[in-house]
């Protein structure tokens, strides 16, 4: 089971009461007090009913209620109808509540450790071997709130970096290891050194990856980071035509 923290931000949607539906029907909920970028949003836990979490402006103009329900293909017409989509579900990841004190006592290898700016020089040349794609997937930026990377000799060859997701005590994560140095599991020793500072600084450490990315599911599973569910969000673009 994942800590109060994950349940408080991510389950608040989902009623009490509510079981699966045999159709996979989704759960509508309206709150005003999502914001823009998040003023529409599709969650689908691993055991519950999936909840469409909404604002009343958005709700009125796809023609959905407070607490009834609207299976995927009919949300996707809505949507269509309205020159909405989504973004593109993600999978979410966080370590169960009973792995935290055991990542907090873990030894941190003498190889991985915090980053900062005074390894600018480092982190230019891993950003300048790897691929522009890889990039901008594992989004690692050595300005975030918290970063570390793993060295081999003097090589950078994985940096990971955190910020806090949506004014939360969550910490979102992102990992890159440069081609050559996979499949050593430096990404696993990185993403559990990173995340257990995180824990001691009072945050919950947050992996998302998208739902066919197979190498980052393989990473968080041997991270011992367990799938809370999946999460869809309505496209930038289209949260302006929302407004």
């Amino acid at each position: 089971m994942h800590s109060q923290t994950v349940a408080e931000h991510w389950l608040r949607h989902l009623p009490a009461d509510a079981t699966p539906s045999a159709t996979g029907a989704l759960r509508i909920t309206v709150d005003d007090e999502l914001s823009h970028e998040r003023r529409l949003s599709v969650l689908q836990p691993v055991d519950g009913v999936g909840v469409v979490a909404l604002t009343a402006a958005v709700a009125d103009e796809l023609g959905l209620v407070d607490g009834g329900e609207i299976d995927r293909p009919a949300l996707e017409a809505a949507l269509a109808g309205a020159a909405l989509r989504l973004h593109g579900a993600d999978h979410l990841f966080f370590f169960p509540a009973r792995a935290h004190e055991p990542l907090l006592q873990e030894p941190v290898p003498p190889h991985i450790r915090r980053l900062t700016e005074a390894d600018a020089e480092a982190f230019a040349a891993f950003e300048g071997e790897a691929s522009e794609s890889d990039l901008d997937d594992a989004y690692v930026e050595l300005d975030h709130w918290l970063v570390f990377g793993a060295f081999v000799g003097d090589e950078l060859a994985c940096a990971a970096s955190m910020y806090p997701w949506a004014g939360s005590t969550l910490a979102d994560l992102g990992v890159l290891t440069l081609p050559r140095f996979r499949g050593r599991g430096i990404a696993r020793q990185t993403v559990r050194a990173m995340s257990a500072h995180a824990l001691g600084l009072g945050y919950e450490p947050q992996y998302r990856c998208q739902l066919d990315n197979l190498a980052s599911v393989a990473l968080a599973q041997s991270a011992g980071l367990t799938r809370l569910g999946s999460w869809d969000v309505v496209a930038e673009h289209d949260a302006e035509h929302a407004e």
